[in-house]
């Protein structure tokens, strides 16, 4: 894996083609070396928003698909999906071997910035089918910014992955007009192994895995804050508490319990 070619434009390196150079320069410690676990910090968050950008691409691509009535595929992406969540546990269990002495070590370099302000995971949120993605510290610094703002209202004026769900049941003939119709056809499609009811599946192990994330960020924050407010300007981990019991789909999750 020395070397990696292109007929398209020539002969690059892996370091050129992963473009190394300017991706291992993003890590700038604020604090300098006075606070050894900043740079453990910066690259957890970093990583957590590459896989935010993957997400966004897998979950718009199985919107679409949905759109246009297609199953198979959009459940391959959702379990994709998935896997990313259980990725994004592993680095959160990375970063709670951080003690909170050393994070308070560098916390005032922060300033106003917060995870809260992460425009990806809002995003994400808003696909998902979240109205209430109003984010917390609106205005605080220069953030959102324009593109962040204009990214996220456009989220919110697409098309949800629940829209995309109930468009796949139209194409399907399945009968979904009101609540009690929907819920006929979730115990239908749960037990009759269709296709639809596989992607119903990977709909609920998405949530679940959100959930599932959501869940151990605030256990992290809890540890490295106790009670303390949070950077951005939220109530720090009682905000993230309240937020983490969300789902995505509570039909779909009041159909599991039913059968």
């Amino acid at each position: 894996m020395n070397r990696m070619t292109s007929t398209a434009t020539g002969t690059f390196t892996y370091a050129e083609y992963l473009r190394l150079p300017a991706l291992l320069a993003q890590q700038v410690p604020r604090a300098g070396g006075a606070a050894h676990d900043e740079q453990l910090f910066i690259a957890v968050h970093q990583v957590h928003e590459l896989w935010f950008k993957l997400m966004l691409a897998e979950l718009t691509d199985a919107r679409d698909r949905m759109l246009a009535g297609e199953t198979v595929v959009p459940a391959q992406r959702l379990r994709r999906c998935r896997t990313i969540e259980s990725t994004l546990l592993g680095s959160l269990e990375v970063l709670d071997t951080m003690a909170p002495g050393d994070f308070r070590a560098f916390r005032g370099v922060l300033g106003t910035a917060s995870g809260a302000q992460s425009a990806q995971f809002h995003e994400i949120e808003a696909l998902s089918g979240r109205t209430d993605v109003a984010p917390v510290g609106l205005g605080l610094g220069a953030w959102p910014s324009p593109a962040e703002r204009a990214a996220l209202d456009r989220r919110l004026l697409e098309p949800s992955l629940w829209d995309a769900f109930l468009a796949v049941l139209r194409a399907a003939d399945l009968a979904c007009g009101c609540r009690a119709e929907r819920m006929r056809t979730y115990d239908r499609i749960g037990r009759d192994g269709t296709a639809v009811g596989e992607l119903m599946d990977a709909l609920l192990e998405y949530d679940r895995g959100w959930s599932l994330w959501r869940e151990r960020h605030v256990r992290v924050v809890e540890r490295q804050l106790g009670g303390e407010r949070g950077t951005g300007g939220s109530s720090g981990a009682a905000y993230l508490r309240v937020r983490a019991a969300y789902r995505f789909f509570p039909e779909l999750w009041e159909a599991r319990g039913d059968r």
